[in-house]
């Protein structure tokens, strides 16, 4: 800066031209980060808000407590609705959430505490708190429904990507920011030193002038002897278009609906391809998770001596497939005699019939052994 310094000593006023602040800070864009993961976290989440929570007993649905927590109301402040999907968030963000059960008999999704990992007895979980409530107590694993989702925090697996994707975003806008953006070139014929009284005045002369060219519909200015306005650029050049920047955040969206096994085409509404993405996404996201679920609460919620005589909780109404829609399959599984009617319902989420009649086989067609069949001419 030596050469540089000795100019500028020699000319005031172009001291003054380069007394820039060119440092600047780009935007981490951290709303990227949150619209990924809240927009398949929430897709999700919405699915299992609509789960049935049943408790089985000889294939008898039983109405009890623990129907009524899971399904209508599990705590004073939440509806089931809103506690499922709160539980899946944590679930996926968090890779675990822990759920107690108060003196009172609500279920309470634990914002934060600690575990106290053994060997051979149950693990314990201490300091517990929900919102600003600490639970002073300890509760054993078999105490609580604890469900783990993979092996690390989806947030922190996706911190390096989103950190990359923010920068590239960033400087999309600022590109086409500049690129748009107006420039003008002021020529002053002054013989006044610039000194930093002129300076000030001058400049805040012409923040005003080109404010009223900015706000107003109708600007009219005085035009001034040596004060001249050139434009070299009127904002039109072609900068990076809302498509590309559109691109960039459905690319994101894609990647952290690959990992969580949502399809693509279907977290963006798309319906060319509506059957196959359901039943993708039900298969490979969906039925894994509600099978972590069923046996986290078959495990807690019934003793082993009553889940071996056929006691059972069972999820449904996401991944049973819709009646109406396979009608035709449905009578043919009856017809063909591969399955009794009772079997039927209860393969489509549909309890079972009292009705004996409906726990027999049914053969409608003519289907008969293939050594039964004859033909051509008897010699």
């Amino acid at each position: 800066m030596g050469w540089l310094s000795d100019v500028l000593r020699r000319n005031s006023e172009l001291e003054w031209m380069f007394d820039l602040d060119l440092t600047y800070e780009t935007s981490h864009r951290a709303y990227l980060k949150k619209m990924a993961l809240e927009t398949c976290i929430n897709f999700i989440g919405r699915t299992i808000s609509q789960s049935d929570f049943r408790f089985m007993k000889g294939g008898k649905r039983q109405y009890n407590d623990w129907h009524y927590l899971l399904n209508v109301r599990p705590n004073t402040d939440q509806s089931a609705a809103d506690f499922w999907q709160k539980f899946i968030h944590r679930l996926i963000c968090e890779n675990e959430v822990l759920v107690i059960l108060t003196d009172n008999n609500d279920l309470l999704i634990a914002d934060s505490f600690t575990r106290m990992e053994y060997a051979v007895y149950p693990d314990i979980f201490k300091d517990v708190t929900v919102k600003d409530y600490t639970f002073q107590r300890a509760f054993r694993m078999d105490e609580v429904i604890y469900i783990t989702y993979n092996n690390e925090k989806l947030t922190e697996f996706m911190d390096g990507m989103f950190s990359d994707f923010a920068d590239l975003f960033s400087r999309m806008i600022e590109t086409s920011m500049r690129a748009n953006q107006i420039r003008g070139i002021v020529s002053i014929d002054s013989t006044q030193s610039l000194n930093q009284d002129n300076q000030t005045k001058l400049q805040k002369f012409i923040d005003k002038l080109f404010n009223a060219f900015k706000n107003n519909p109708v600007a009219i200015v005085p035009k001034l002897k040596g004060f001249e306005y050139d434009e070299v650029s009127n904002g039109s050049n072609n900068g990076k278009s809302i498509d590309e920047l559109t691109k960039l955040k459905k690319s994101l969206i894609d990647d952290v609906a690959n990992i969580l096994g949502i399809p693509n085409a279907l977290i963006h509404g798309e319906l060319s391809d509506y059957e196959t993405s359901i039943k993708a996404y039900v298969k490979f996201c969906i039925g894994p998770l509600v099978k972590k679920i069923e046996d986290e609460l078959n495990a807690k919620l019934i003793a082993k001596k009553d889940y071996l005589n056929g006691s059972r909780v069972e999820v449904k109404g996401v991944t049973e497939k819709d009646l109406i829609d396979h009608a035709e399959a449905v009578d043919k599984l009856v017809a063909s005699g591969a399955f009794t009617r009772n079997e039927v319902r209860e393969l489509f989420g549909v309890e079972r019939s009292d009705n004996q009649a409906l726990d027999e086989f049914v053969i409608t067609k003519n289907y008969q052994s293939a050594g039964a069949v004859e033909g051509g001419e008897n010699k």
